[in-house]
């Protein structure tokens, strides 16, 4: 299998040619029998669920889906298991158990093709903000016997344990990207998922920009696109739903916002939300609280 690949998924594995059209069902045409067609399965690891509800809400778009796979596990949906393999599994959520990693590597094994879907996944998500904390704590204070509670201190994405074919982002992820990388697979080629920022599509939806008319935080320039620039389209700032952009800039993000009058403690927060950990976020959040750190020890002076 391939390693995590941003910019392209890999062949469809165990698919034939024949399966592979079974995509372009057209009114009147024969739907191929369950065995023909290729297997789908979509897990869920830590998550809200938001992800797999994209694909409900596919709606009349769901309907061809089902006839050009099998959908052979996908609880949110129906209750009907079918056991592997898999040509192609959609896995929703991080991993944040011992249990976790012992299922995605089972998973991973029996996929011919592996894609993450949503910031869960690929970027550990919001319960990623507990790589910054003391899990110990969180035990005591939340659970009234701490001691049945088995948890790892992390909160990490899919291809952390993995290797994975695609990462498909958002928070949830864009239903029209989902079908893009569904339509790729069933025809063995790359998904065309943009890797620019949001501020391209602002631009292309003619808005005014957010930061330079309010002097609103956005952090639309160092975010992928992928949503449709929505919070900009409503005079607001880009909460990164979609994680960092293939270039982000992130420091010279981060002076805007120290410029627009935002305190270090408010930087580090608009870094740590649902993509905390993606790398290039982690990394502008940590530089900022260090920076806050350093500051604050110079002001106290020698002790």
């Amino acid at each position: 299998m391939t390693a995590t690949a941003p910019h392209g998924l890999a062949e469809p594995h165990g698919v034939t040619e024949e399966q592979a059209q079974t995509h372009s069902h057209a009114h009147g045409e024969e739907v191929p029998p369950a065995s023909a067609r290729p297997k789908l399965a979509v897990w869920k690891f830590a998550s809200c669920d938001g992800c797999q509800l994209s694909l409900l809400n596919c709606e009349d778009e769901l309907l061809s889906i089902a006839e050009a796979v099998h959908i052979a596990y996908f609880p949110e949906a129906t209750r009907a298991v079918v056991e592997g393999p898999y040509a192609l599994s959609l896995v929703e959520g991080s991993i944040t158990t011992p249990d976790d990693v012992r299922r995605i590597h089972e998973i991973r094994a029996q996929s011919g093709v592996l894609v993450t879907i949503g910031a869960c996944a690929t970027a550990g998500g919001i319960q990623a903000l507990r790589n910054w904390a003391d899990v110990d704590e969180y035990r005591s204070v939340v659970y009234a016997h701490p001691e049945y509670l088995r948890t790892l201190d992390t909160s990490t994405p899919i291809a952390s344990h993995v290797d994975v074919d695609y990462e498909l982002r958002g928070c949830p992820v864009d239903k029209k990207q989902l079908i893009e990388v569904l339509a790729a697979f069933l025809n063995g080629r790359k998904p065309r998922i943009p890797t620019y920022s949001v501020c391209v599509e602002c631009k292309l939806k003619g808005n005014v920009c957010v930061p330079v008319a309010t002097g609103q935080p956005c952090l639309g320039p160092v975010t992928q696109a992928g949503c449709g620039a929505l919070c900009p389209s409503y005079g607001r700032g880009c909460y990164g739903c979609f994680g960092p952009q293939d270039s982000a800039n992130t420091e010279s993000l981060t002076r805007q916002l120290v410029e627009l009058g935002m305190p270090a403690d408010d930087i580090v927060r608009v870094y740590r939300t649902f993509n905390a950990g993606a790398p290039a976020f982690a990394a502008a959040s940590d530089a900022v609280a260090a920076d806050a750190r350093d500051r604050a020890a110079q002001e106290r002076g020698p002790e």
